[in-house]
């Protein structure tokens, strides 16, 4: 009987600590949103962090794509080959790589460089008094640390993901075209015939999203860690799992109401 009761407490404790854990989390998402449309604007750390989180990613999203592109381009000749499909190709990958593998490849390779770093170095700021001490100076700091950090995943992850899709595609015209002997006709032509701009439109409004996701809990998971270097890395490594977590939840619902 005591084991049930006891068991019964610590399943409501626990319950209770999630719910207020998330009431936290959905307040620190509205305040950085709030603070994008209230001035003054900082716009110089708006652009510091486009360039730590877009520019700065740009080499691994680029490698991450044509890689992608050319296995799709691969597998998908020798797939398409099979039923005398080869023709379409072209719109096989492109499809893929716009609709679903360039916005969460993209996102969950911004998440690995970029977010991890943002967790850990808001962590930092936090057990070091960073935080604390511009709260002293007045200095508020969701205008300073975290809203700059939302606008610019909102502004670098569809370029990413523009960017991603572009050399994958290529990626997989130089695998089929060049290596396999398909004509360069048939696979942009498939491309100009099956891709529309709905297909472009929904991955961008994805890749928005997943940016908003990645910038929400990385930066969360630092403003709230716990103290000394154990809990930073266990802050990061949150941040880090939960983002990807929840780009992969988030495109599948994504995908289902968007198509």
């Amino acid at each position: 009987m005591n084991t049930i009761v006891n068991f019964t407490r610590f399943l409501g404790r626990r319950t209770l600590i999630n719910i207020r854990h998330l009431g936290r989390a959905w307040f620190f998402l509205i305040t950085s949103f709030l603070y994008l449309f209230i001035p003054p604007f900082k716009f110089s750390r708006w652009l510091k962090q486009i360039r730590f989180i877009g520019t700065n990613s740009t080499l691994i999203v680029f490698l991450t794509s044509f890689f992608t592109g050319a296995v799709l381009g691969y597998h998908g000749f020798f797939t398409l080959k099979k039923f005398g499909a080869e023709g379409f190709l072209g719109a096989t990958v492109s499809l893929s790589l716009i609709r679903e593998l360039g916005p969460v490849l993209s996102a969950l390779m911004i998440t690995g460089r970029a977010g991890s770093a943002l967790a850990s170095e808001i962590g930092i700021m936090r057990i070091s008094e960073q935080l604390d001490s511009m709260e002293i100076m007045a200095l508020n700091p969701f205008r300073y640390i975290i809203t700059p950090n939302l606008f610019a995943g909102i502004f670098t992850f569809p370029l990413l993901c523009s960017i991603f899709d572009v050399v994958g595609i290529f990626g997989g015209y130089l695998i089929c075209s060049k290596m396999l002997g398909l004509a360069s006709g048939e696979y942009f032509g498939s491309i100009r015939n099956y891709v529309e701009f709905k297909d472009v439109y929904i991955g961008l409004y994805k890749s928005i999203c997943f940016g908003i996701i990645v910038t929400w809990i990385c930066c969360y998971k630092g403003f709230y860690t716990g103290y000394g270097a154990e809990g930073v890395s266990k802050a990061t490594t949150q941040a880090v799992v939960i983002s990807s977590v929840l780009i992969l939840i988030g495109n599948y619902f994504l995908t289902s109401v968007l198509f």
